[in-house]
């Protein structure tokens, strides 16, 4: 076994801490990285045991419901691009949770709610069902090689008997006890005590231990059905909530077709509507002209450019996504290489491109976990599950210990938008996920957190390895940006950039007319991001694990 090296202390908007540099893992056969160093353990593990690259990922992604929970969790939603060795296909699956059938942009403006659907609290953590778990068990219907129960083992054990409480898991607690506070269930599980806990302590949550039992001795009858359904659809009842157990009962997990498109050679395939990966895409058909390979990565013309291809390409986002089976999403026109061609005229290379007045339904605001995982046959699966905001709703569902996501709270209340809440529609999905081909082989699984920065994370991270030559882990610690707003008020062209950007390159960007927001020289917000790649000639899997989160890359 080979492993990156040791987790960094928490960073936030605030603080700026020490930080050494990782360095790549690499390994013969399988691994997985991901955001927490024991998950990442839990699905190698599970691959160690004769697991696929499914199994792992389900291993590592309940594990990161219980030893993660701010940014993950059962009550979540998910989406998969999935790679079959044997017959080179990539599938995409659709995790997605949708809205319950009393869902309704007329009920909330006849409850006095007519501009967004509310943040935190039972109406969003209700809204919607949790689409994640469905997921797992088509997944692993399809692809898993060891038993269910094998896979959620890891899972089980620390929700049971507990887990370590890291310093920026309780950095966030901290930051979200506001919160977390008026719920009792929450506040019993996230505050022991009436506090949050400190760094080095131990976390339980025999609830969730019980419901992920359930789970893998019923399959999806054991979590949308029985006794964990009707203890989440008789809390929402009781709180005022809308789904009901008839709602959780029509959760399914749907095949599809993922985007494809390329970069200098180089295939990527990412996920497609409801989620936003059309823009990755977009932004990379936009600069491959520009010859970015030219240019210092570090220097103010690369991120100037890129900068302006992600706002003409989130100008379409906002436009157009939603969930396709309502409305008619173009997406094959928006990744054409004949519209980038027509959209870059936009691009002004002396000034910045400011946001246009398009409404805009998101902020950089989010939060999220992505795992990528290839084992010894070359499977791969790249999977990203999402609570969307820290500790979603703050809501968890009774006695069930599940945290509710609020996915919801991305839906649109006007009427006229594609992205309007309608029973059963699944909301505009910030969740993307990556694989990309070298000659028609599997070269690379990326993904990270960061809701409206994913798609400006993958490009970059592309572009680091593609252009500059960077491997997988200098790529996802390099200095990053993130254009956008993190909060109601911020201009939605607001730069975000780590210090570690010369100071030269930000003062030019600022002379450009970018409204720069200086970070420190590492910060979380940045977004955490994970991949693995494959060298083709020896099969070698080298892995990346960001150090703005606790995770680890680990081979086996």
């Amino acid at each position: 076994m080979v492993e990156s090296g040791a987790g960094c202390l928490f960073i936030d908007a605030h603080m700026t801490l020490t930080y050494t540099p990782r360095q790549a893992a690499t390994a013969r056969h399988g691994m997985v990285a991901c955001p927490h160093a024991l998950a990442s353990r839990a699905g190698v593990d599970v691959l160690e045991a004769g697991g696929s690259a499914v199994d792992a990922a389900i291993a590592a992604s309940s594990t990161l419901a219980v030893i993660y929970p701010h940014m993950t969790g059962l009550g979540g939603d998910a989406f998969w691009l999935i790679h079959d060795a044997e017959t080179g296909a990539v599938r995409y699956l659709d995790g997605g949770g949708r809205a319950a059938a009393s869902a309704s942009a007329s009920w909330f403006h006849e409850h006095g709610l007519t501009s967004e659907i509310p943040f935190r609290g039972i109406l969003p953590a209700t809204l919607t069902t949790p689409g994640a778990v469905a997921s797992w068990v088509e997944a692993h219907q399809a692809y898993g090689r060891l038993p269910l129960q094998r896979d959620l083992a890891a899972a089980i054990h620390y929700a049971r008997d507990g887990f370590p409480v890291t310093e920026r898991l309780a950095q966030w607690i901290r930051g979200a006890e506001a919160d977390l506070a008026p719920h009792a269930e929450s506040a019993a599980i996230f505050l022991p005590g009436g506090h949050a806990p400190q760094a080095g302590s131990t976390l339980t949550n025999p609830d969730l231990a019980r419901t992920i039992e359930a789970l893998a001795q019923g399959g999806l009858a054991g979590f949308y059905g029985g006794d964990v359904a009707q203890e989440m659809a008789r809390f929402s009842r009781q709180q005022g909530g809308f789904f009901t157990a008839a709602d959780l009962a029509g959760q399914t997990a749907r095949w599809g077709e993922p985007l494809r498109g390329s970069y200098r050679g180089v295939t990527i395939f990412e996920t497609p509507a409801p989620t936003q990966g059309f823009t990755v895409l977009e932004m990379l058909n936009l600069l491959e002209p520009l010859e970015l390979h030219r240019l210092d990565p570090l220097g103010p013309d690369h991120v100037h450019l890129m900068v302006q291809a992600k706002q003409i390409a989130y100008h379409d986002r906002d436009r157009h996504l939603a969930d396709p089976l309502f409305a008619s999403v173009p997406m094959q026109r928006l990744i054409s290489r004949a519209y980038a061609d027509e959209r870059r005229v936009l691009i002004d290379p002396a000034r910045a491109l400011p946001w246009d007045r398009v409404p805009s339904h998101g902020s950089l605001n989010g939060d999220t976990i992505f795992i990528a995982a290839v084992d010894a046959q070359g499977n791969a699966a790249a999977l990203i599950n999402s609570l969307y905001g820290v500790f979603g709703s703050c809501v968890v569902a009774g006695r069930t210990g599940v945290m509710l996501q609020n996915r919801s709270a991305y839906f649109s209340l006007d009427p006229a938008h594609p992205n309007c809440v309608a029973p059963g529609k699944t909301p505009l999905h910030t969740l993307i996920a990556s694989l990309a081909f070298r000659h028609e082989r599997l070269w690379s699984v990326v993904g990270c957190m960061g809701a409206d920065g994913q798609p400006q994370i993958h490009a970059q991270t592309y572009v680091h390895m593609i252009d500059h030559g960077l491997d997988i882990q200098q790529a996802v610690q390099a200095p990053r940006w993130l254009s956008g707003r993190f909060a109601l008020g911020e201009a939605r062209d607001t730069l975000h950039i780590e210090a570690r950007f010369p100071s030269e390159s930000i003062a030019e960007l600022e002379r450009r007319g970018h409204g720069v927001d200086r970070w420190g020289e590492w910060n979380e917000l940045a977004g955490h991001a994970h991949g693995i790649t494959i060298d083709a000639p020896t099969g070698i899997r080298q892995g990346g694990s960001d150090p703005r989160s606790d995770g680890a890359a680990i081979g086996c």
